[in-house]
């Protein structure tokens, strides 16, 4: 590691050492002409050079090139390209703003409008969405949704109907970082996975990094999920929103000083539960949230924005039951440009996600949560048009509460009774580089050094320290009993962690159609969610690695082939991956996640690997536009014994993860009749999720017991739907208030997909059997959206 540290040195050296001095930087910003918002990923390309660059996450671009006139071209979908002549004798500041092509229909775009610049990147397994693609997909009850759109594309999956979370390439939901203007957030969905927590009236951009991941991200092993607000019209107030048939929204933005600064106040609420009464039904399920942002352009070097995001949860069953949940994100930032070359942002976040359990029939509250505080400062250096330098630091303190039960009333039997808070620090510093070595060949490389302190509390001792113990006789694991504790004070360190994450990707071109990519990347996890089910749910647990857990640590590799045929009309991208997972945690059988003060006596570390094929084909240009996405994956799990006496989990064979599908096809695709009319559809199949059933019974005290299977050896039947949506515009033209409607059906034929399979005894028969659970059939809806 120190040989390719001091080797990342010397050419970061060489290569500023050899700037010539006859050339000149072109800098600037890109904005959308009506609203002076900044566009992301636009093309700023010089024909005559054969060379560009793209805007980065805030409008931002710079590229240096020999003295000299040129024709340049400023291009972005759905947008008019600016071509002109430009001079360029000494460094230029030159902002550009692009009108929109009325006259051109919406594109469906998967990755960034960078034309031939995306098949010379070494930047892979990357996608990107728009907030007017994902309004066009069909999904369940009307409400657009993000998580559900990016499940459409390879290597993601959901994790089942009415489940939150989603997987990646075999991950689980746990290792999936989610960002939304930069800040953490822990649940991505509402009401259990049936809505995403993200407003896509409120959304500018976002990318999916599967792997390849850029050296400026860590923390998590499976993907980054990386999503910027809109920053807000500063020239016109403006109002949009949607009334659907289960929840409405509305956003609202304008200047707060003209071309200066400006303001955006989104929200969000469903409302079917007010309608449950009518029907003599005491339950309620319910969600809002609501989006803020404020941006300040102070001069032209330096611009601030404090952002927010604040939703809830709340559901509740009678009197007997009630469950709330919700994430709360507040982050300032601070853009500065030191030069026309170096652009940085500072950002000081702070991100809490808290769930409350209240059990009325037993009279007692449960809370737990997970907040932090975070300090970044990114830098992204334009050393020259082939080189581009990111580098940054990043600190995260933690602040852990497991668990807080309180009795509800005096009659309670329940004692108020207080886990022990965890506290944890995690660093960062990063190196990330991009450099074109010549016409066919470009790489980026990077490193970063992290390291993780967990700090004082309480801990238990065990006997050779092992809070997992084997019961030989009985061939199970067991809780071990605590010898003793230690007491260590809050600014003392537990263990401390320290890891170095190599970063590797290339991109060598063919020819002007296609390339081929490669990409290597080490990832370390120090947050873990314990769950014991296939995917997150409110009342599951984080936990920071320490003595007895330690962080997960990835490697991956990835091949692939992309190629576009016919001016990009269509693409075509081929990714192989494989990765595997050091500890990645495991659970006893019978394990206790709730309330559990000694979380170590159930877990034990295992490892993890998942590998597989990715193919997404997709026509971008016509009347009739989408894509077609194909994976091919496993994803297995594996627990060893730690001696040769011990069984491990499941007799320490591989067994399938909770996210294993083999097979999982997406098709979806969009047809323009005219400017009033679109018709849009998804068609997904999937291998049945796995799980556990009994092979045999026996009984006990009259009581038939059943006796399972390995771990995930069988299957849920497989799983696949059709949705349908039309959308139209009555009057697409009209300057002002405009209108639209969206009709849509989720499962068009009613498949009754198996959400979970249980078994029991029939009562009147004594027969065995086995009963689906499915949670959605066929579901029409309608949506009014509207804009003025």
């Amino acid at each position: 590691m120190k040989s390719t540290l001091l080797g990342i040195f010397f050419i970061l050296l060489h290569v500023m050492m050899i700037q010539a001095q006859d050339k000149v930087t072109l800098s600037g910003r890109v904005f959308e002409s009506k609203s002076n918002e900044t566009l992301i990923g636009v093309t700023i390309y010089f024909p005559d050079l054969s060379t560009g660059t793209i805007t980065n996450e805030y409008g931002f671009y710079s590229i240096t090139v020999p003295q000299g006139t040129y024709n340049i071209t400023v291009s972005y979908i759905g947008y008019q390209n600016i071509n002109e002549s430009i001079a360029l004798t000494a460094n230029t500041s030159r902002d550009f703003k692009l009108k929109e092509n009325l006259e051109e229909l919406q594109e469906v775009v998967i990755t960034k409008d960078v034309e031939k610049l995306d098949i010379k990147s070494p930047q892979m397994s990357v996608n990107t969405l728009k907030a007017s693609t994902i309004k066009t997909i069909p999904v369940v009850l009307g409400e657009s949704d993000i998580v559900k759109a990016i499940t459409l594309l390879p290597g993601v999956t959901s994790a089942g109907e009415g489940a939150s979370g989603f997987n990646v390439r075999g991950g689980a939901a746990d290792q999936n970082l989610i960002l939304l203007d930069e800040a953490t957030i822990y649940n991505s969905s509402h009401l259990f996975g049936l809505f995403s927590v993200f407003n896509p009236d409120a959304i500018k951009d976002l990318k999916l990094y599967k792997g390849g991941i850029p050296a400026r991200y860590g923390g998590r092993v499976s993907s980054v999920l990386d999503i910027y607000q809109k920053e807000g019209n500063s020239k016109a107030f403006k109002v949009n929103g949607g009334i659907g048939a289960v929840s409405s929204r509305l956003l609202a933005e304008g200047p707060l000083k003209k071309d200066t600064g400006s303001f955006l106040l989104g929200g969000r609420s469903s409302y079917a539960h007010l309608f449950l009464p009518l029907f003599d039904v005491n339950n309620s399920a319910y969600f809002y949230d609501l989006n803020t942002k404020l941006s300040y352009k102070l001069n032209a070097n330096n611009t601030v924005y404090l952002s927010g995001y604040f939703g809830r949860d709340v559901f509740k069953i009678q009197d007997s039951f009630e469950n709330a949940y919700g994430n709360a994100v507040l982050n300032f930032r601070w853009n500065h440009l030191y030069s026309d070359k170096l652009f940085s942002n500072l950002s000081l976040i702070y991100s809490n996600y808290d769930y409350d359990l209240k059990l009325n029939f037993v009279e007692f509250d449960w809370v737990s949560g997970i907040r932090n505080f975070n300090l970044k400062y990114d830098f992204k250096h334009y050393i020259s048009d082939g080189f581009k330098l990111y580098y940054g630091l990043n600190s995260i303190y933690y602040k852990f509460n497991p668990g807080d039960i309180e009795p509800t009333s005096e009659t309670s039997g329940i004692n108020p009774f207080k886990l022990t808070d965890k506290y944890a620090f995690e660093n960062a510093f990063y190196l990330d580089a991009e450099q074109r070595l010549s016409d066919k060949l470009e790489v980026s490389y990077g490193l970063r050094l992290s390291s993780f302190l967990r700090l004082g509390q309480t801990l238990n001792t065990y006997e050779n320290d092992q809070a997992v113990i084997f019961n030989q006789q009985q061939q199970i694991y067991e809780k071990a009993d605590p010898t003793g504790e230690v007491n260590y004070k809050r600014s003392e360190v537990i263990k401390s962690f320290f890891n170095l994450e190599p970063r590797f990707s290339l991109a060598y071109q063919l020819n002007n159609e296609s390339s081929l990519k490669a990409s290597y990347n080490r990832m370390s996890q120090y947050l873990h969610l314990l769950s014991n089910t296939s995917s997150p749910t409110p009342l599951d647990v984080w936990t920071p690695s320490g003595k007895y857990v330690k962080p997960q640590l990835l490697d991956q590799v990835a091949i692939g082939y992309f190629k576009e045929f016919e001016q990009n009309t269509y693409s075509l991208e081929v990714e192989s991956f494989y990765k595997t997972i050091k500890n990645r945690i495991d659970y006893i059988d019978g394990a206790d996640l709730i309330a559990n003060n000694a979380i170590e006596q159930v877990i034990l570390n295992g490892k993890a690997r998942a590998y597989g094929l990715e193919i997404l084909f997709r026509k971008n240009k016509g009347q009739l536009k989408g894509w077609l996405s194909y994976t091919l994956s496993k994803s297995e799990q594996q627990t060893p014994g730690r001696t040769p006496e011990e069984t491990g989990i499941n007799r320490g064979r591989w067994y399938n993860t909770p996210y294993d599908k083999t097979h999982d096809i997406s098709l979806t695709g969009s047809y323009d009749f005219n400017d009033k009319w679109k018709l849009s559809s998804n068609f997904i199949f999937q291998t049945g999720q796995p799980t556990s059933y009994p092979v045999s019974q026996y009984e006990y005290n009259n009581i038939s017991i059943a006796n399972f299977n390995y771990r995930n050896a069988n299957r849920l039947p497989a799983y696949n739907r059709l949705d349908l949506a039309l959308n139209y515009t009555p009057k697409p033209k009209k300057k002002g208030y405009q209108s639209s409607w969206v009709f849509s059906i989720y499962n068009l034929y009613n498949r009754k997909n198996a959400s979970s399979i249980t078994f029991r005894q029939n009562r009147n028969t004594g027969t065995n059997e086995a009963i689906q659970l499915s949670i959605f059939g066929i579901i029409p809806s309608v949506t009014y959206n509207f804009k003025f």
